[in-house]
């Protein structure tokens, strides 16, 4: 994430700290492409045999059946603390309350655009939709409630999800999560098998119609190279934050919102743009005093120290530009006028305004979607939401004669123009039909 690639804008800025690697070719490597290539060639030809065979190989997993029962989910429910329900309840409704406005402002509708032809739209879910929930050292339940309750908000009928055994103990607190969000089929299996086995389908698992969720290189790739046979929410990368901050802001609550993304990974870039120098060096002065006890150093230090930046720029609607140009997932904006930035910046995943508010929140339990766009594609898509479970489709009738003959003559002038004589004709023989024209190119008649 070099200067030069990264921020290609016009505004002048000093870097107070610029990244030691550079973000281009951060696509999947040629081995990790190989790699997930094979393993779906394999599970499409040999299905539930090679999916066992990979989760034994990755997970040292490979019971009779990943999915689990109904005796196992009450056993899981039982175990989970009742305070943690509570609060997986609570932080799903707040997801749930947010869809349904979102949902809620989507409307069919039909309109008469000439007397007798009826055009329409409707907003239909997809029948069925595969949830990935990641495992590994720092499990992600919150993406439970992103993908499954969106999903069955948007009124998706079957979500089929998957999530790996933490170091060989089964993850109560996320299956719980998944449990709770309405997931229909809960499977305990992870990485590109997992991946694989939701989109070709298998023996016992049925293929899905779209893919959701988070996860590491493999099964980022895995949904990649699935995505066309399959929907997929997002084209993932690493987490990214960016804070606007100015002279008003505190430097010591910056230097912890930036190490409380840089801690998902040691890829995930943090990034400062500032129009006070002094802000920005007490800020790295800072995050170099927290990182030393910060007891997610092993992702939060390299990330901060190979992809960490602070710019310093002249004035906010620079800093705005410059945060424009990196179109970030995240984008913290600590300034005295918060709300300034809804008018001026344009390439972002997600805003979140003043310092009452952190990223961490869009993570864990305000509500909002936290799949976001990464890597630049915020210029052109925003994040999950209810709409990307829906297809949104269209039907047309015509019931009055005189309109079909209207649009009979039109298509076919349009259609010969392009030389489309097929369609023509189709325009042609309604002309005909109800007006009692006689065809020029077929002795066929449609009675008196």
């Amino acid at each position: 994430m070099s200067a030069e690639t990264t921020t290609p804008s016009p505004v002048a800025s000093t870097m107070l700290k610029s990244p030691a690697k550079s973000d281009t070719g951060r696509g999947s490597s040629p081995e990790v492409r190989a790699i997930v290539e094979g393993v779906i060639v394999d599970i499409r030809e040999r299905g539930d045999e090679a999916v066992r065979e990979y989760s034994q190989k990755f997970d040292n997993y490979g019971p009779e059946s990943f999915l689990l029962t109904e005796k196992q989910l009450a056993e899981v429910m039982d175990r989970v603390p009742q305070q943690v329900i509570e609060d997986i309840t609570f932080v799903q409704e707040q997801v749930r309350n947010m869809a349904q406005k979102q949902l809620e402002s989507l409307s069919d509708f039909e309109i008469e655009t000439r007397p007798g032809v009826h055009l329409g739209q409707k907003n239909v879910p997809i029948q069925a939709a595969g949830a990935y929930i990641p495992g590994g050292k720092y499990p992600l339940l919150a993406s439970a409630h992103m993908t499954i309750v969106t999903a069955k908000v948007a009124g998706v009928e079957r979500v089929a999800a998957c999530t790996p055994l933490i170091q060989g103990e089964m993850p109560d607190a996320t299956i719980a999560a998944m449990h709770l969000a309405g997931a229909d089929e809960i499977y305990l299996l992870g990485g590109i098998q997992a991946v694989a086995a939701m989109a070709v389908g298998t023996g016992t698992i049925q293929p899905v119609n779209m893919l959701a969720g988070p996860g590491n290189a493999f099964v980022a790739e895995a949904k990649r190279q699935l995505f066309g046979e399959v929907g997929i929410d997002l084209f993932a990368g690493p987490t990214e934050v960016l804070i606007v901050a100015d002279e008003h802001a505190d430097p010591f609550v910056v230097a912890v919102d930036l190490l409380s993304q840089a801690e998902h990974g040691p890829d995930s870039p943090a990034v400062l743009i500032t129009t006070s120098e002094e802000l920005g060096r007490q800020v790295i002065e800072h995050v170099d005093t927290l990182l030393v006890d910060m007891p997610t150093k092993d992702f939060a230090e390299p990330a901060w120290r190979d992809w960490g930046a602070v710019h310093v720029v002249e004035t906010l609607d620079d800093a705005y530009t410059l945060a424009d140009e990196y179109a970030y997932e995240h984008v913290q904006i600590l300034t005295e006028n918060p709300r300034e930035a809804l008018e001026k910046m344009h390439d972002y995943g997600a805003l979140f305004l003043g310092e009452g508010t952190c990223v961490s929140y869009g993570d864990k339990v305000i509500g909002t979607n936290h799949v976001l766009p990464t890597r630049g594609a915020a210029r052109y898509t925003g994040g999950l939401w209810v709409g990307k479970y829906l297809r949104t489709v269209t039907y047309q009738e015509v019931t009055n004669p005189d309109s079909s003959v209207f649009f009979g003559e039109l298509c076919g002038r349009a259609s010969r123009v392009e030389r489309f004589e097929g369609h023509a004709r189709s325009g042609d023989v309604r002309v005909a039909k109800y007006r009692g024209d006689k065809l020029p190119w077929s002795d066929h008649s449609f009675g008196s």
